[in-house]
């Protein structure tokens, strides 16, 4: 950098440099600002579409007790019109709670893969994967179940994938798999293991003259 020996040479420089340099300056702050106005009013933008579709989700889960054919049809239109956001997935579980809840499997199965699909995290994820193993089983679609339960899940949602898994196999007549799934059920859920899984295990131990084994799965003896 050069180095100016008086006060004078270091002002007719500045003039020289603002002279030959100063619109492009001038037009750099400009569009600097108006680039930091823009991004602000885009993220306001966004805040207020936000808040809208979060209203408009709200209000759709509020119908679903007062109208049920109506929510139907309006939740399928919200998903097709908001399907790259997160309310597409919850949407879609909903509707499979809706259809499960007048036993109508094939819709809850087309709902749950939807819901699978637009996932924006694995939790939600993991939660349609569970819900639609279960609606296969009902189905009498085992191998469709077992290759659901195969994907990859949390290590939370353990309990719930091999218990399904054994009211999968015991549903083939596998007993000694579902025993199997049964204990890593209860394994996976520790302390908390549910009256009804502990059920499953007990009955099954009966019905084919095996100890019951809970309680040595439980404390890892």
């Amino acid at each position: 950098m050069e180095v100016y020996q008086t006060e004078e040479q270091q002002v007719e420089a500045i003039k020289g440099f603002w002279k030959e340099n100063g619109n492009t300056v001038i037009s750099g702050i400009v569009i600097g600002f108006a680039g930091f106005i823009g991004f602000n009013l885009y993220k306001d933008s966004v805040l207020e579409s936000e808040l809208a579709l979060a209203d408009s989700y709200q209000a759709l889960m509020e119908s679903s007790t007062k109208n049920p054919q109506e929510f139907t049809a309006n939740a399928e239109k919200f998903i097709n019109e908001n399907g790259t956001t997160s309310y597409a997935s919850l949407t879609a579980l909903a509707l499979a709670k809706e259809a499960a809840t007048h036993q109508d499997w094939a819709q809850a199965q087309k709902q749950l893969t939807i819901a699978i699909e637009k996932a924006s995290n694995d939790g939600v994820k993991a939660i349609a994967t569970i819900r639609l193993a279960r609606v296969q089983v009902q189905l009498e679609e085992y191998a469709a179940a077992l290759a659901t339960l195969a994907k990859p899940l949390p290590e939370s949602f353990t309990a719930a994938k091999e218990e399904i898994k054994g009211d999968t196999y015991l549903q083939q007549g596998k007993k000694d798999l579902a025993r199997t799934a049964y204990q890593a059920a209860i394994a996976a859920d520790g302390l908390a293991t549910s009256p009804s899984l502990q059920m499953k295990l007990d009955d099954l131990a009966q019905a084919v003259n095996l100890p019951v084994v809970a309680d040595t799965v439980k404390s890892g003896e």
